[in-house]
């Protein structure tokens, strides 16, 4: 399963124009080259805004994954979970929607949840999700 997600973006005529031209020119291989490039810029130079926000709002950058074990544990602790994520939660197969339900509190993402329908479902009042819609 990969870590990337599709979007799709309106550009207008003039720009897709000059974007064909760049790679015309080998500037660079493809639309989707220089597309990424420009979405790493942009990421870069915010980079000081990005990481503000997440010490500010104790946030984990990157891929999280919860299995039936570290569930049980915080089950068996009566400890429930509280995640606040720029990235990829990963909610494995073997979690049940009784024990996501029982172990999680709450999920704040800016980024895909991965994991299956019913768990989504059994976690979707707990999920406040933030400009992405849910990927499997």
């Amino acid at each position: 399963m990969s870590d990337t997600e599709k979007i799709s973006i309106n550009v207008g005529a003039v720009d897709l124009g000059t974007i064909d031209l760049l790679v015309d020119q080998g500037l660079y291989a493809n639309r989707t080259d220089l597309i990424r490039t420009a979405i790493r810029n942009q990421l870069d130079r915010h980079a000081d805004v990005v990481e503000k926000a997440v010490s500010r709002h104790s946030m984990v950058i990157g891929v999280v994954r919860l299995n039936r074990t570290e569930l049980e544990a915080r089950v068996k602790m009566s400890e429930k979970l509280r995640l606040s994520l720029v990235g990829v939660l990963r909610i494995g197969s073997d979690v049940s929607p009784e024990l996501a339900s029982s172990a999680i509190d709450r999920i704040q993402i800016f980024g895909v949840i991965r994991a299956s329908d019913d768990v989504k479902e059994a976690l979707s009042d707990r999920i406040q999700q933030f400009a992405t819609l849910y990927s499997k």
